[in-house]
């Protein structure tokens, strides 16, 4: 095993499953990690968001991966999370099939996403990274939403605040 060399640059990953594919995303855009709640849907949201969730008293409104990348849907089961991440200033949580580690990814690893990595638009691809015995698919989280969808999460914390208060 090659030793890495001090000076070069490292990513540190969670890396999570979507459709039987591994994807990576920055560790420091994520805030947490929880099991699968149930989720409260709200009227006239985008099609790709499941519904929101009380965290602690902030409403989170929640993205189906899946739907989010045309992706078939998928049972949930004990494996699904909801990885918590920030994306520009909005707190989000994205539904995953399971998450998987925390990895550290030398950049020396990672090639620009070829033109038909996946079936996912490459638009949210930063990056493949080669590892020993497998590709992780490396996605930029500020590019998943547009911002006129970014607008539309806004619109909907603020419909689920109204909601939550009503009940």
């Amino acid at each position: 095993m090659e030793q890495v060399q001090m000076d070069e640059e490292i990513y540190q990953m969670v890396s999570f499953i979507l459709n039987e594919e591994e994807f990576g995303v920055d560790i420091l855009k994520v805030q947490e990690i929880i099991k699968m709640v149930e989720l409260t849907r709200v009227p006239n949201a985008p099609d790709f968001v499941e519904g929101v969730i009380n965290l602690r008293g902030r409403i989170v409104p929640v993205i189906d991966l899946r739907k989010r990348f045309g992706l078939p849907s998928g049972e949930v089961d004990k494996n699904t999370r909801i990885v918590i991440a920030s994306v520009n200033d909005l707190v989000v949580g994205f539904l995953v099939d399971k998450v998987r580690e925390v990895l550290r990814v030398p950049k020396a690893v990672i090639e620009p996403p070829p033109d038909l990595t996946t079936s996912i638009h490459t638009d949210y691809i930063t990056g493949v990274a080669k590892l020993d015995d497998r590709l992780l698919i490396i996605l930029d989280l500020e590019r998943i939403l547009m911002a006129s969808e970014k607008q539309e999460l806004a619109h909907v914390d603020r419909e689920s605040k109204e909601i939550l208060i009503e009940n």
